[in-house]
């Protein structure tokens, strides 16, 4: 199993996760394929044409269900559709639900992007969610066994434990980094994680925290990005939401070739730090998804956090 490989060689998670600023999450009951937009139970012809709607925008859509069997009985059901902004200052998130899921098609996508959230309320009735923070754990086998493996154990138990906001999701990406999830409203990914860990995930987002234990980072940023945040919050030991932001970030090579950033963190509060990311190659090879070639896959590593005086 790749995530078995990932674990053994202790590869780092930090500036893994998936990036988007705003998640759309569709209810399709039923099985997934690898593509899960376009082989599954909705009609493939709309999957695509979610994709393309999204494409370019910071949106991501992904298809959502409830853990447990996975049947469909192909009758008319009423959908369960959020959207989540997670950019720090002004993440949100807000439901509906729908009988046909065609109407996603006149949202306005780039404005999703953008943290602009009247289309939703008005093509969808959507409003705020006043519910539990989300829990979206990644099953999807057709992807990769892992994800099936252990994330569909992982999303079993949650529920079973009474974590009203879990729900299985398509694909998060990182394979070998299962069980992957995303928690939202603010939009951290995680990878590794049993469900006591999960638990303490979600009580700290109830109470506005982040945890940075097993995380992989903010969809908000870029790799680089995620990887330069997280280290800001450990090294200064912040974990409230929002206070963090990546203000700037510029690339060049290193010595060596290897891509590197100068990225510049911002609080909330006037401090802002530099960090120093290095792009570097996993060593030794391991295969990237269950199946796949041995491969050296990029890693993220910090190698300066320097807090910037008079700011």
């Amino acid at each position: 199993m790749c995530a078995t490989a990932s674990r053994v060689l202790d590869e780092p998670l930090a500036g893994t996760a998936a990036t988007a600023t705003t998640w759309l999450l569709l209810e399709q009951p039923g099985p997934w394929g690898a593509k899960a937009l376009t082989s599954s139970h909705l009609d493939a012809e709309l999957g695509a044409a979610l994709e393309a709607a999204a494409e370019n925008t910071g949106v991501r859509v992904a298809l959502i269900r409830r853990p447990g069997r996975h049947a469909d009985s192909h009758s008319p059901v009423r959908r369960q559709v959020y959207a989540a902004h997670v950019t720090p200052g002004g993440a949100w998130l807000h439901s509906a639900v729908i009988a046909d899921p065609a109407r996603l098609l006149k949202l306005d996508f780039a404005a999703l992007g953008r943290g602009e959230v009247a289309s939703f309320d008005a093509e969808l009735a959507g409003g705020e969610h006043t519910g539990e923070p989300l829990a979206l754990v990644c099953t999807n086998g057709k992807r990769d066994r892992c994800c099936a493996l252990l994330g569909r154990p992982l999303a079993a138990e949650l529920a079973a434990a009474g974590a009203g906001g879990t729900w299985e999701v398509t694909h998060l990406g990182g394979h070998r980094f299962s069980p992957t999830l995303l928690v939202l409203p603010y939009g951290y990914a995680y990878g590794r994680l049993d469900a006591a860990a999960v638990k303490n995930v979600l009580t700290a987002v109830r109470e506005d925290r982040i945890l940075t234990d097993g995380c992989r980072g903010s969809s908000a940023w870029e790799r680089p990005g995620q990887a330069a945040e997280l280290a800001v919050r450990t090294a200064v030991g912040e974990e409230r939401a929002g206070v963090l932001s990546v203000v700037r970030s510029e690339s060049s090579a290193a010595v060596d070739g290897a891509p590197q950033w100068q990225l510049t963190i911002a609080h909330t509060d006037g401090r802002a730090w530099t960090v120093t990311v290095a792009q570097g190659a996993a060593q030794p090879p391991r295969p990237e998804t269950c199946g796949g070639a041995l491969g050296s896959p990029a890693r993220m590593d910090v190698v300066a956090v320097r807090e910037l005086a008079g700011v």
